[in-house]
Parts: structure tokens; C-alpha cells; sequence
């Protein structure tokens, strides 16, 4: 989408420097959705909200009258919307701004509230982080409601890790123009402009529906990130008597050509040792199909499984190095490879979404013969569907099937005995500390495991500040067994994220496991009442080991640097004087627990209360005391 007014302010201007006042906005040929004004005149305009305007929004006051009310508001065309475009959670912190779509999601006359289901987050920045982590579970998007100026910058630091993280969400933002000027803009979105993918201000409801719809459309399609629409309560509160709901209109995502298809299934079947290397797809469709390709062509694979979603299952008989590493054809899925790949677009740095919101790729390839590159950038998952038909077309005789076999009874072979000696020599590492307490990050991961390995889980949280045990520990066989980090190293992520991926795990018979460092854990607390009050399967078990333990080091080494001693290094780096209580934290919020467990004779017991709760739907959380690393 293009700015209407280049020449006065461009979309990263403001906050850049250049400007204060936002850029028109122009939806596919609607009108502009929002009208700029001068720095100065917009500072001089914003005036304190009135008594009238602060009861309103602090106070119990009289409803409307009946008379002034539709019954059949924008609002509820906005349900529809969402439940068409398969949306099944709109999470939010109540707000005045978007009381309309509220009160629309919970009493739709068709369905109430469900598909989409209304989930309640206490802060406005863990709202933002369940979406991010659902969205990396599921490969869709959730809505999050946000209450204008305050709200939306309540959230922008986890709007910021979705960003980088590439994943799919829309926000929708309340405005109330007249009510509070504080809490209104002229170009609300210019806060979050800079790191997410697209954005709106609609003006009339029709104008609404279709920029929600192209908000999801922009949001799934890559590169994938947050996208924006700004709806403003008068929408949600008008008549929509005489206005239809847009028709649906389907992503379109970049293909390679046919040509491109067909030379890659060529490639792939004439190959002698053929490998895909499998980085993160969009869904769980696209691992069905590289696991598919994989077993037709005989090729072996390395995968991303255990270092977030969407990667090819770890235990398949073809997910090794195979049983010899001199490939002859190289196909990479979605990550920056020295080999023939193929890759979507991508988001860049801050500076990439002024014209098409597309950066640069990052594909490079190694050609059958040496000196050219290859470059394909496309949208591998979409594209896979046409490799596949370009391998079934190509036919087989008796002898290229009987190599496939061969060569893939070989693979399978070679991968086991090679995930069985990593897994020894592992847990062999891994037993230095076994029995000390606090106890070893090692054992935190180790003594889980066979409480869950034979059920359907899913790492909801970051894990490298805890160790990241589970690596080389667990299999990583589902396309959500690992969501991985926040994406941008920022703190409060975890808890949020994981009751995000507990949302979508809760009607599947699935549990969500979150590794929860203690100091993430203080940013935004709150999400625990939201897996209390909707029963979700987290189970949260608390790397606790009572500082910030990574600045924690870095001044320890500065002070030794500089030959100051290290006494003192804990100061504003540990968590101490006094101790926190996660346990009683966790049941102010309605979250049973265990802990803190200092003894690690005493951590499968707790382990196994922990799993017993949780499979009957509901979180728990275990405190551990931990080693610092």
C-alpha cells in the first residue's frame, strides 16, 4: 500500500524524526481513511478529557436509551467476518473503544461467542503474545483487540517480537473519536507502523469489512507478521441494515513456475543422494507435503524441529544426515541455504516496508553446474504442491523405484544409529550434576520427559535461558513440538506465548509445556488468570534461579575486568530480599502448584501432580529451584 503523501512524510518519518502527524491511508481504492493534520495544530487541539468524558469511561453511568441502539450493528458484521474467515479466538482487555465488537462476539445471535471465543488477558501486551504464540502453533492468525492510543502502546513490544518472528496476527484497534482526545489520533497506526506488515482506517462500514479482510489476507500471506486495522466505535455501532458482507477472497501466495517444478522433481529424481533441508513452513499442511516429497524421491533431511514450528518430524526414518553426506542435490525450504532453495519473501530491517512491504529475499543456490546461482523466491509450501505433482507426473520404472527403496531403507538405518549414539553421548553429558541442588537445568528437561513422551505436547515458550535440553533430549515430531524464542530476545514472552499455544491445544487433547525463566515471568504475570479462567493444558515449570543470571554475568565479568571485585555484582541483578513465591503467586491467580523444589529426588513427583492436573484441563505450575544455566 502506498503513502498518499510522500513528499511530506513517509511511513518511517515519524519515528524518524521528520513528523508528528501520520499519513493518509488509502484502502484499494476507497477514500483516504485518514486525514493528517499539522504537528502544531494537532498539540494545540488535545485538550483534558472532561468530567463528563473521565465518568464515562472510570464510573458507573447510564446506558443509552433503547431507542438510539440497532439491533443489527456493524458489529455484528465484523463477527460474521471473522467467523467466515475461520478466526476461532479474539483475545482482549475490555475496553470502551471496541465495546461494540465486544458485546458483538458474546451475544451474536447466531453463535455466541464462539468461533470466535472472547479470551480476556489482563494486559494488553501478553493479549499480543498469545496471539504470537497460537500463530506459530496453528500457521493462523488470532485477533487482538486493543484499546487505541494506550492500549496499542501497552503492546507494541510484543506487536515488535511477532514482527521479527514472522508470524501471523491482526490487530484491531478501538478509537473513540470525541471521547478522551488522549486516547485518540489522527494515524493511530504511525506507533506500530514500523514493525508490522499493513494497515487501515477505514471510514464507512463497508470500508471496515473489506480492510478486516485484507488484513487477514495480508497477515497469512508471506512474509507473514502482525497487520492493522483501525475500527472505530461509530463503525461498530452503526446500522448495518442494506450492507452485505464482503465476498471471501482466498490468499495468493508466490509460486514457482511450472518450468521451476519441473527441473527441481527432475533433479530431485535423478539425483544419486538426493536431501531437502526443511527450515519453517507456514502450517501444517506444508510439512505433510515435504514429508510426502521426501519419501517419494528417497531423499534424507535435515530439519529446524527442535528449534521451532513447522519443520519436518525429528524421528522420521529419513530426518538425518543419511547414509552418506555427499548430496548431489540440495533443496532448502525456507531458510537462507548454500543450497538450491526455495523461499518466500521477506520482511527486512525497520526500513523494508515503505513501497510493497516486502524485502529482500534471502535465497542463494548451488546450480548442477558450478559457477551460476539459483534463486527461486516463492512461498515454499504452496510451491511443494507443484513439485509433488511434478514427481507423480514424471512416472517411475523398476529401477528408479527399487534405488528410492533402497536408498531410503539405507537413510533410516544410518539416522537411527545416529540419533542413538547423539542421545547417549547426551545424556551422558547431561549426568554431570545429576543429584545437586539447586537443581541442573539438565535434569529440569530430563526427568519430564517420560512423563510426556507418549503424549501429544508442545513447547510453548522460549528455552534457551534454561538450557534448551530438550534438543537433544525429546523428539520433536509434530509441526508444533517447539515454537522456539520470541524472535526479537525481549522479555515477558513465555507465559504469554504459551497460554497462546494452550489455547490451541485445549479442544485437541494436547499439553502445553512452558519453561518459564523467573524473570520473564515478572513482566506480565497476568496470563496466568487467563489459563485459569479458560482451562487451559499449560503445565509451567519455573526455571527459577533468582536473578537476571545473564547480566547477572556480564557484570560479574566487568567487575573482574576491571579489578573491582565481585561482590557486589548482585545488586539489581538477582531477585532476592526478598525471595518471590511463584507458588502463591500462581494460586492468587487461580493456578494450582508445586514448589519451590529445591531436592531433585522430589521432582518427578511434582512432575507427575503437574500432568495429572493439566490432562484433566487445567494449569499448574512447578517452582524450581534451579542451577543459574
Amino acid at each position: 500500500m502506498e503513502d498518499s503523501d510522500k513528499s511530506t512524510l513517509t511511513r518511517r518519518g515519524f519515528l524518524g524524526g521528520t513528523g508528528l502527524a501520520g499519513t493518509a491511508v488509502v484502502l484499494g481504492g476507497m477514500a483516504p481513511a485518514a486525514v493528517a493534520q499539522p504537528a502544531a495544530a494537532a498539540s494545540a487541539s488535545a485538550q483534558p478529557p472532561s468530567a463528563a468524558q473521565l465518568a464515562r469511561d472510570t464510573e458507573v453511568v447510564e446506558p443509552p436509551a433503547v431507542s438510539g441502539i440497532t439491533r443489527r450493528p456493524g458489529s455484528d458484521l465484523m463477527v460474521e467476518l471473522l467467523r467466515d474467515l475461520g478466526v476461532e479466538f479474539v483475545v482482549a482487555n475490555p475496553s470502551s473503544s471496541f465495546e461494540g465488537l465486544h458485546e458483538s462476539i458474546i451475544n451474536h445471535p447466531a453463535q455466541p461467542n464462539r468461533n470466535p471465543e472472547l479470551i480476556t488477558a489482563l494486559h494488553e501486551g501478553s493479549a499480543v503474545d498469545m496471539a504470537h504464540g497460537y500463530g506459530k502453533a496453528t500457521g493462523k492468525p488470532m485477533v487482538v483487540m486493543l484499546h487505541a492510543t494506550v492500549g496499542l502502546q501497552n503492546a507494541a513490544m510484543a506487536i515488535y517480537q511477532a514482527f521479527v518472528d514472522k508470524t501471523p496476527i491482526v490487530l484491531l484497534i478501538g478509537s473513540d473519536d470525541g471521547f478522551i482526545q488522549a486516547h485518540i489520533a489522527d494515524d493511530l497506526a504511525a506507533l506500530v507502523r514500523p514493525y508490522t506488515k499493513w494497515d487501515a482506517a477505514p471510514r464507512t462500514l463497508p470500508e471496515a469489512l473489506d480492510a478486516i479482510q485484507e488484513a487477514w489476507i495480508q497477515a497469512v500471506t508471506p512474509p507473514c507478521a502482525p497487520t492493522l486495522v483501525v475500527v472505530d466505535s461509530h463503525l461498530q455501532k452503526a446500522s448495518a441494515e442494506g450492507v452485505a458482507l464482503p465476498s471471501l477472497r482466498q490468499p495468493q501466495f508466490p509460486l514457482i513456475s511450472t518450468a521451476d517444478a519441473e527441473l527441481i522433481a527432475s533433479r530431485l529424481l535423478g539425483a544419486s543422494n538426493p536431501r531437502l533441508d526443511v527450515g519453517r513452513l507456514r502450517t501444517p499442511a506444508g510439512v505433510e507435503r515435504a514429508v510426502r516429497l521426501a519419501e517419494l524421491t528417497g531423499a534424507c533431511v535435515g530439519t529446524r524441529a527442535n528449534q521451532g514450528p513447522m519443520s519436518f518430524p525429528q524421528s522420521h526414518p529419513l530426518c538425518g544426515p543419511g547414509a552418506s553426506t555427499d548430496y548431489d542435490f540440495v533443496l532448502g525450504l525456507e531458510l537462507p541455504s548454500p543450497h538450491f532453495s526455495i523461499s518466500g519473501p521477506e520482511l527486512g530491517s525497520l526500513t523494508g516496508r515503505d513501497e510493497a512491504g516486502v524485502g529482500f529475499s534471502i535465497v542463494r543456490g548451488r546450480p548442477a553446474a558450478p559457477g551460476a546461482a539459483e534463486r527461486r523466491s516463492a512461498d515454499a509450501e504452496a510451491s511443494l504442491a507443484l513439485i509433488l505433482e511434478a514427481v507423480l507426473a514424471a512416472g517411475s520404472d523398476a529401477a528408479r523405484t527399487s534405488s528410492i527403496r533402497q536408498r531410503s531403507e539405507a537413510h533410516g538405518t544410518r539416522n537411527r544409529e545416529a540419533r542413538l549414539t547423539t542421545l547417549r553421548a547426551q545424556v551422558q553429558r547431561r549426568l554431570r550434576g545429576w543429584d545437586a541442588s539447586p537443581v541442573s537445568t539438565a535434569r529440569l528437561y530430563a526427568e519430564l520427559w517420560p512423563f510426556i513422551a507418549d503424549e501429544d505436547w508442545c513447547i510453548g515458550s522460549q528455552t534457551n535461558f534454561s538450557g534448551g535440553h530438550h534438543a537433544d533430549l525429546w523428539a520433536h515430531d509434530k509441526p508444533y513440538s517447539c515454537l522456539g524464542s520470541s524472535g526479537a530476545a525481549g522479555i515477558g514472552y513465555s507465559l504469554g506465548a504459551s497460554v497462546g499455544a494452550a489455547l490451541a491445544a485445549r479442544d485437541h487433547g494436547r499439553l502445553v509445556v512452558d519453561f518459564q525463566g523467573d524473570g520473564d515471568f515478572n513482566f506480565m504475570p497476568g496470563a496466568l488468570w487467563t489459563a485459569a479462567h479458560h482451562r487451559l493444558p499449560l503445565l509451567i515449570v519455573m526455571h527459577n534461579n533468582r536473578a537476571w543470571h545473564q547480566e547477572l554475568m556480564f557484570v560479574q565479568y566487568l567487575t573482574g575486568a576491571r579489578g573491582r571485585g565481585t561482590d557486589r555484582a548482585h545488586i539489581g541483578t538477582t531477585l532476592r530480599d526478598p525471595f518471590v513465591n511463584y507458588r502463591a503467586i500462581a494460586e492468587g491467580y487461580g493456578v494450582e502448584g508445586i514448589g519451590p523444589v529445591a531436592d531433585p529426588a522430589e521432582l518427578a513427583a511434582a512432575y507427575r501432580r503437574g500432568i495429572e492436573v493439566v490432562k484433566s484441563g487445567r494449569p499448574f505450575l512447578v517452582d524450581v529451584l534451579t542451577q543459574p544455566r
